[in-house]
């Protein structure tokens, strides 16, 4: 079994920041491109950041130049620093991970439960 699981959200005013993490579990060979999604009440799911295990990244531009993502792939970890955050940042943060488990011959794309971020006004 793989198991991812979120950490770090929480309330912040307006301009602040926090960081989320997303750790990975389990039988696990290998993780290719690790991701933050991201889903406000009465919208579509969306992808916030991406970062392939070279390193390389991406980001939605409504973020860019405000949040990073990194990884650490020693820990199986993926993380978001989120700096001045605004309201319309306020959503369920989701990570995912395309994992290849030690038992199975190919990648398979699995997601954490998700972490609540707030930002007040």
């Amino acid at each position: 079994q793989v198991q991812l699981a979120e950490s770090g959200g929480g309330l912040v005013q307006a301009g602040g920041s926090l960081r989320l993490s997303c750790a990975a579990s389990g039988s696990i060979l290998s993780i290719n491109t690790m991701r933050w999604n991201r889903q406000a009440p009465g919208k579509q799911r969306e992808l916030v950041a991406a970062i392939t295990s070279g390193g390389s990244t991406n980001y939605a531009d409504s973020v860019k130049g405000r949040f990073t993502i990194s990884r650490d792939n020693a820990k199986n970890t993926v993380y978001l620093q989120m700096n001045s955050l605004k309201p319309e940042d306020t959503a369920v943060y989701y990570c995912n991970a395309d994992v290849r488990p030690t038992y199975a011959l190919g990648y398979s794309r699995y997601w954490g439960r998700g972490t609540q971020v707030t930002v007040s006004s």
